[in-house]
């Protein structure tokens, strides 16, 4: 699979199955909850696809694995990887499936799951171990009843994982002051998510939180965690323009922060309620390319991360491991 077909196989970002697949996870983390996905591996290229009974596309079994069809022509070949916990080789919890915010993109607030306790993550961990394949643990969160007392429980859960003996990543929702109680409880890694750079489409699809409020927690966690280290999901497909996306770029690997750039998924719950036009391979591609001139002009490298989306790669372009 080369970056153009990953490209191609992202701008779609579902596969049907042409056999029934037992053991596949059902995502609870952000604009995915809910929906089962499936992570296809073709060399050194990972790609994560939802499984939808009216894709396009279709995944076909191979004597020596698997391969994705489009219209009926084979377009990749290689071999579906179990995730180990939601993506290959690291333990990606939800703490908190639910959210007192009501993100326009998000199914989170719809389905109001449940709180995760610091026992049942822990046996999570410990079974994902035994498989001999865990290399990070990236812990993320909605927000059940505050900012706060979520930072505080994520804080108890990663004290209660330092003995794993792997390097954690949190991404919760951020407030002043949440940098060094997560750094002081053990995180090497801390993501907060923009969501989207334009700001006129992140206070229409994300009311009640700050743009600028996480924007500064951002730049905080580049002083106390370092760079490479920090990390925030920009959504691809909302409504902003190429212009104001390469700019959200450049402020970001200005700041020190590796951006995720990651393609709007329209899901179900959220129909009518935000207008998604998921990105081209084109688009995909183009953009891609510009956050690796800009990490590289910032002296940033993705491929440095310990945890989290640049280490998975199977839903984005990632600089540093893709191109």
């Amino acid at each position: 699979m080369d970056l153009e077909t990953k490209a191609q196989l992202l701008a779609v970002g579902t596969v049907q199955l042409a056999q029934p697949r037992s053991g596949g996870q059902v995502s609870t983390a952000g604009p995915g909850a809910g929906g089962q996905s499936i992570f296809f591996q073709s060399g050194q290229r990972m790609v994560r696809l939802s499984v939808v009974a009216s894709s396009p596309l279709r995944l076909e079994s191979r004597p020596d694995g698997a391969a994705i069809l489009r219209d009926g022509i084979e377009i990749a070949c290689g071999q579906l990887v179990d995730p180990l916990l939601h993506c290959p080789e690291q333990a990606y919890i939800t703490v908190s499936e639910r959210c007192i915010y009501d993100c326009k993109f998000c199914a989170v607030p719809k389905l109001q799951g449940g709180v995760k306790s610091r026992q049942t993550i822990r046996k999570m961990v410990e079974e994902a171990r035994k498989t001999g394949k865990l290399h990070g643990i990236s812990l993320t969160s909605g927000v059940e009843e505050s900012p706060e007392l979520e930072a505080k429980r994520m804080a108890e859960v990663v004290r209660d994982l330092l003995s794993f003996g792997v390097p954690i990543g949190v991404s919760i929702s951020p407030f002043p002051g949440v940098n060094q109680i997560l750094k002081d409880a053990g995180a090497d890694e801390v993501k907060y998510n923009l969501e989207t750079v334009d700001r006129e489409l992140f206070d229409r699809i994300c009311p009640g939180i700050s743009f600028q409020g996480i924007r500064d927690a951002l730049q905080e966690a580049v002083a106390v965690f370092g760079r490479n280290r920090v990390f925030s999901n920009v959504l691809v497909g909302l409504g902003e323009s190429d212009e104001t996306l390469r700019q959200g770029i450049d402020m970001l690997t200005e700041m020190g922060v590796l951006p995720i750039l990651r393609a709007a998924y329209p899901h179900p719950l959220r129909l009518g309620e935000v207008e998604i036009n998921r990105p081209s391979a084109e688009r995909l591609l183009e953009m891609a390319r510009y956050l690796k001139k800009k990490q590289e002009e910032n002296g940033l490298d993705g491929e440095l991360a310990l945890t989290g989306c640049y280490r998975c790669t199977g839903c984005d372009l990632a600089p540093g491991r893709d191109l």
